[in-house]
């Protein structure tokens, strides 16, 4: 474009002095061709002044042409490096800094130091729900609902703060200069109130709440890098409590994190080693005879020793592999129960995660005719508050178990607040109570009246009762005296391995499947 017009300004000048000389050469030569000599056919000194002053005048005019065009040029050259930079530093959906500007501001602000009790605080925050607001929705509603959320923090955060996304539903705020941890809290809980109400997008309302990880400067860190990891480190562990929550970074926190990090790398290779194997614990009933056995699943971690299902069941839930986990227990634990009385029932607990696979059912099923264990010797104990919370997947998943002939029982009944109106949709076939119950019935009045209560919700329903955590001779003739026979516990025996549990059989008759 440039030099288009360049090549138009000269052709304008070689046109302009070739009009002029023209006009020159035809006033004083052919007007005058009779009247002058030859040597006054020249042209004369007046006439030369007239073509210098056209060519500066030339000049002069394409030298503004030049100026003109050059002014537009950088004007239309520094908006564009405007844009660059914005498009650079701000998201483009909801019009918040980005990590890039997040991080500069971030490093701008720890080059000051504040003053006791002043701080600098960076707030992680990730939303809760937002996933399921995608995947049923789609992503045009889902952005929609990130540029409220945007909206929202700014509300929620003070004039000075900056609030930024960082990308897909992760966010930042910084918080310069507050009144150290009381002030990051109130930031932190004003967020969390700003995100309590629904967001209603195309008339459909959507419910997203916020984990937020704290960290503080001076005491967490001076530099950027440390401050973030700190931060993330515990907004890590306010995810964990699956709603809103706020943390603040610990540095315990760093060691429970090295901690996971290396069960995460141990377990993937654990799984491959059949480091995971079972326990079977005995239930027996008034007269000590054993009619099931519960499987324990443990790991014997090559350096830690046996680790219990609590710290190992969420690593695997995270790394993606309950399901193959949760199946090859299964197929062990039927493998031992094919070897017992027919009468001997096999309980196993499925964790809370796999009750929203419906796939997994028709797995189990498939287990137990691979075994040769009929369905109707399986309970298939579920935590009695996933039931609760999960009540429509819960349905999806047992239904066809249930018809199957498998028994659904809940776990550590009495600590999920039941209503009989989902006990009535959940169709169970037994209730464990849990064992926080039996430690305290003997000797706290209140706990004594709660079990006496649930046996009594039990048998009304014609469940089978069952009590967990039965370590004494009084706590069993408490039970005994209410209608509750079966139990299991210290006092019923502990854990054992797949032989001495068929040891216990010694002289059954008819070892059966």
């Amino acid at each position: 474009m440039r030099n288009r017009v360049k090549i138009l300004d000269a052709g304008f000048l070689l046109v302009l002095l070739s009009v002029a000389s023209l006009l020159a050469f035809e006033i004083d030569i052919f007007q005058s061709a009779d009247l002058v000599s030859p040597q006054e056919k020249t042209i004369e000194l007046d006439e030369v002044f007239v073509l210098s002053t056209l060519v500066m005048c030339g000049m002069l005019f394409y030298t503004w042409r030049r100026a003109r065009q050059h002014k537009r040029e950088n004007i239309e050259r520094l908006a564009a490096e405007a844009e660059v930079m914005n498009l650079a530093l701000q998201d483009p959906l909801t019009g918040l800094p980005n990590r890039r500007q997040f991080d500069g501001a971030l490093r701008a602000a720890l080059r000051t130091v504040p003053t006791a009790p002043e701080a600098h605080a960076i707030f992680m925050l990730d939303l809760n729900g937002f996933k399921k607001v995608n995947d049923i929705h789609g992503h045009p509603i889902g952005d929609q609902v990130l540029i409220h959320v945007g909206a929202r923090l700014l509300r929620a955060a003070r004039a000075s703060d900056l609030v930024a996304r960082l990308g897909g539903d992760e966010f930042a705020i910084l918080a310069s200069n507050i009144a150290g941890a009381e002030g990051a809290t109130s930031i932190a809980l004003r967020v969390i109130e700003s995100l309590s109400a629904p967001i209603v997008v195309d008339g459909i309302r959507h419910q997203v709440g916020a984990a937020i990880g704290v960290a503080i400067s001076p005491q967490d860190g001076i530099t950027a890098e440390e401050l973030m990891r700190k931060s993330d480190v515990a907004l890590y562990r306010a995810k964990a409590e699956r709603k809103s929550a706020v943390r603040f970074y610990e540095e315990r926190m760093d060691i429970s994190l090295h901690e996971r990090d290396e069960l995460e790398r141990a377990l993937l290779s654990g799984l491959e080693r059949g480091e995971f194997v079972l326990k079977f614990q005995p239930s027996r009933a008034a007269d000590d005879r054993i009619v099931g056995f519960e499987a324990l699943p443990r790991w014997r971690h090559p350096r830690h020793g046996e680790i219990e299902p609590e710290r190992f069941l969420p690593v695997a839930e995270e790394l993606g592999v309950l399901a193959e986990l949760s199946e090859g227990l299964l197929r062990d634990a039927c493998k031992a129960a094919s070897t017992w009385p027919r009468d001997v029932r096999l309980s196993f607990n499925l964790p809370r995660a796999l009750l929203g696979d419906a796939s997994f059912g028709l797995r189990i099923l498939a287990t137990l005719a691979e075994s040769g264990v009929t369905p109707h010797r399986l309970d298939l104990e579920i935590d009695e508050g996933a039931l609760i919370r999960d009540t429509e997947a819960a349905q999806a998943l047992l239904g066809p178990l249930r018809s199957a002939g498998v028994s659904i029982v809940a776990d550590n009944f009495g600590t999920g607040y039941s209503d009989l109106q989902n006990l009535n949709r959940l169709k169970l076939d037994g209730i464990k109570i849990d064992r926080s119950f039996i430690a305290a019935m003997t000797h706290d009045r209140q706990a004594a009246v709660i079990v006496k209560a649930l046996i009594g919700i039990g048998q009304g329903l014609d469940l089978v009762v069952a009590a967990d955590g039965v370590e004494n001779a009084a706590q069993r003739a408490v039970l005994a005296a209410q209608g509750c026979f079966n139990g299991q516990g210290e006092l019923h025996g502990d854990g054992l391995d797949a032989d001495a549990a068929m040891a216990l059989f010694s002289g059954e008759a008819q070892l059966v499947g």
